[in-house]
């Protein structure tokens, strides 16, 4: 997690908007768990057509590629893996997010290290994932984990990992965390992987855990949405990339009227007009 995007003007002691839904409310157990069970399914077509002497291919994009003409690189005969996330994707974050609900805080990287360190008792694993990872080892598929947070409190990470169930993860091979000075993109760290492994899904809750391509300057909301739900891009949705939702932070959360609703699919309240024109005190019906 990189100063992520966040909804502004926290009150202490309240829970925003996308905390009681992502981490209190069914409707995000079950997206997850959906997810997480086509991954599973994924996955184990994927050994099967291997077992079977069946090319697999890999969801890594290649170098050149773009989002509107993607390649993807080689599989070979290398052994298959999966890449995941981990805040949000594979950990809730539950006493970090519980801590800033409470006190009514903004991110604060200083405070996220020390969660990274000594948290690791305070959170759960997202719903569906502890059995779809747990599948994927069962299937000799491995199991890597990308994520932004700092290689320094990796082996904190690690029991994090561990203890919510979801195995062991070895700093450096299956636990690529961000070195201090570098940069939050990814792709080097899934060329790393693709290098010794055919990586047959990549899962995530942010379009850079899939490709940094989606992060390029000046790259606008709407450019975002278009890309990811482009005739290129959109096929791979649950057939090699996995979304899970995340409404609390992170690079989906920006963009004004004028960018998220398009100047064609405005309405305005015909009743909004003689609302504003009632006489004061005039008691609506």
């Amino acid at each position: 997690m990189t100063a992520p995007a966040r909804p502004s003007s926290p009150v202490a002691g309240t829970v925003p908007a996308g905390m009681q839904y992502l981490y209190g409310s069914g409707e995000a157990a079950a997206l997850s768990s959906q997810a997480y069970r086509a991954l599973a399914q994924h996955v184990r077509a994927s050994a099967d057509y291997r077992q079977a002497g069946i090319e697999v291919a890999s969801v890594v994009l290649a170098p050149g590629s773009s989002l509107a003409s993607p390649h993807f690189v080689e599989c070979g005969a290398k052994p298959l893996a999966i890449v995941l996330d981990i805040d949000e994707t594979v950990l809730l974050n539950l006493g970090y997010e519980a801590d800033e609900a409470a006190r009514g805080l903004s991110y604060d990287d200083a405070r996220w290290r020390r969660w990274e360190a000594t948290g690791a008792g305070k959170v759960d694993p997202v719903p569906g994932a502890v059995e779809a990872i747990n599948a994927a080892r069962k299937a000799g598929v491995a199991v890597v984990y990308i994520s932004n947070r700092t290689a320094a409190n990796a082996p904190a990470t690690a029991r994090a990992l561990e203890g919510a169930g979801l195995g062991k993860a070895i700093p450096g091979e299956t636990l690529l965390l961000k070195e201090e000075g570098a940069g939050s993109g990814k792709d080097m760290r899934r060329a790393q992987v693709a290098e010794t492994h055919c990586v047959v899904a990549l899962v995530g809750d942010q379009l850079g855990d899939f490709s940094d391509l989606f992060s390029a300057a000046g790259m606008t909301p709407a450019a975002r949405r278009a890309a990811a739900d482009g005739i290129q891009i959109e096929p791979l949705w649950g057939a090699g990339w996995f979304m899970l939702p995340n409404p609390v932070y992170g690079s989906g959360l920006k963009g004004g009227i004028g960018e998220v609703f398009p100047a064609n699919r405005r309405w305005t309240d015909p009743g909004a007009a003689a609302a504003a024109d009632a006489p004061a005190g005039t008691l609506k019906e």
